[in-house]
This record gives C-alpha cells, structure tokens and sequence, in this order.
C-alpha cells in the first residue's frame, strides 16, 4: 500500500516548488530593496554635488567648463541683448500643480569671447490654461540683460520631433540644434536658468526655482521591498516547519507499520 493509499501525509511537489518560490522572491526583494538604498546614496551624493555648485560665486559665463556635466549647477554670470524674435515656448511645463510655459529666449553677450554663440536663457515661467499657448510679448522685459543664474544641461528626448507640429516656437523638450538652426547662430552646450533676483516687476515671468534637493521616496521604497522580503522568509520557514511535520509524521508511521509486519 502506498502512503496515498494508506492516507498517510507525503510530500507533494507544489509544497516544493512554494518553497523554492518563496526564497527566491525573498532574494528579489532583498536585491530591490538594496538598489533602492543604493539611489538613496547616489541621491544624496547628487544633493551635496548640487549645494556646493550652488554655492560658489558666480562667475562669467565664458569661464564655465565647457564639459556640460562639469558646468551644470554652477553660476554665471552673464550680460547680452535678447533675441526676441526667436524666442522658444517650452510647453507643458507644470508649477505648483498648475499648466504653464517657460519661456527661453535666446541672448548675444557682450563680450566677444563666445564669437557668434548666442547663449540660451530661461526667463521663467508663465501660467497657460492649456500648457502651451501665452502671448510672449506681453511678458517681455528690457531688452538688454545684466543678471546671474545656474547652468541646466539640456534634455533631449528620443527621435521624435522637439517642435510642435504647425508652431515652430514651441518646444516639447530644448533641442540645441534644432533651435540653433531656427536661430540662425550657433548655441552654447547649455543654458543659464535667470536667478530669482534678476530683473523683478509684476509682468515679468516667475523666475524656474533651483531643483528640490529631497531624499525622493527610495528610503520608503526600500522599507517596502524589504518587508516584502521578511513576509517571504516568513512564509518560507513557515513552509519549512510543515514539510517537516509532515515528513516526520511520515516516518513515524512507516515506523509502526515496520514494527506491524515484523
């Protein structure tokens, strides 16, 4: 008679493969919520990158590195005339929850050391209903700039199209080379966002703010995966202590039925 048969416990493959199931989500759990702990580090090693740029005085802009990493975050100083006419609407950009535009507008410096480079310059932000459409000049601001701010690299996404389709001033994303041609001059490898400080008035575009230099949620997401993983280790000896129960019920009756047959 077979222990099915005979209605005694046995092994049953599934209880196996739960086992084997449960230890390796544990495993996955416990990578993830090492990975979040190691964003976390990044995360802060990029906050403590960003204080300091932020905090050393600002200098010309023609004596920024020229690498765009280098130079991101620091500040510049910078003096030109604005280019209007050319000036870009990057679209759909979001500011306490509400649709708007900033609008980056294209300036020749003063100084001669960047030849026929024009340097971009984000004014600032402006509310739009839609995210896209504003009346730019009715936030103009004197024509010739004297002012600081911070350098942002450009964000180049994919090989979609960075123009809206019909509007060739507005942006999804600044693309240097698609702005340089409809310019008509070369551009620099980025751009200064204006300092809250330079040229105040109430039609002038709220000047983009330094980026928040939060922790993120990878703390929380690793508490999450790292719980994930005790409930599977749970699970696991929890498996571990049945399947020996029943193996060692399993012994003990083909031990009396041993005895019974001698």
């Amino acid at each position: 008679m077979t222990p099915a048969a005979s209605g005694r416990p046995a092994v049953r493959t599934r209880d196996v493969v739960f086992l084997v199931a449960a230890v390796l989500m544990a495993a996955v759990f416990m990578r993830l919520g090492f990975w979040q702990l190691t964003r976390l580090s990044e995360r802060r090693a990029r906050n403590a990158l960003v204080i300091a740029r932020l905090g050393e005085p600002a200098v010309p802009f023609a004596k920024l590195p020229r690498d765009s990493a280098a130079a991101r975050y620091r500040r510049a100083r910078i003096s030109g005339t604005y280019d209007f006419a050319h000036e870009v609407v990057f679209v759909n950009r979001i500011r306490d929850g509400a649709p708007g535009v900033q609008l980056v507008t294209p300036l020749a410096p003063d100084s001669g050391v960047l030849g026929d480079t024009m340097v971009l310059v984000d004014r600032g932000w402006v509310y739009a209903p839609d995210g896209t459409t504003v009346d730019g000049a009715a936030w103009r601001e004197p024509a010739h700039l004297d002012g600081s701010g911070y350098v942002q690299e450009y964000l180049v996404l994919g090989q979609s199209a960075a123009v809206l389709p019909g509007h060739p001033s507005w942006y999804r994303w600044l693309d240097p080379a698609v702005i340089a041609k409809a310019v008509g001059r070369p551009v620099a490898g980025y751009y200064v966002v204006l300092d809250s400080g330079a040229g105040e008035g109430p039609r002038l575009p709220q000047r983009v703010p330094t980026p928040p230099l939060d922790e993120g949620p990878h703390m929380s997401y690793a508490i999450q995966w790292f719980s994930f993983a005790a409930i599977a280790l749970a699970g696991t000896f929890m498996g571990v202590f049945v399947l020996r129960g029943t193996l060692r019920v399993a012994r003990e009756e083909n031990h009396r039925e041993e005895k019974v047959d001698k």
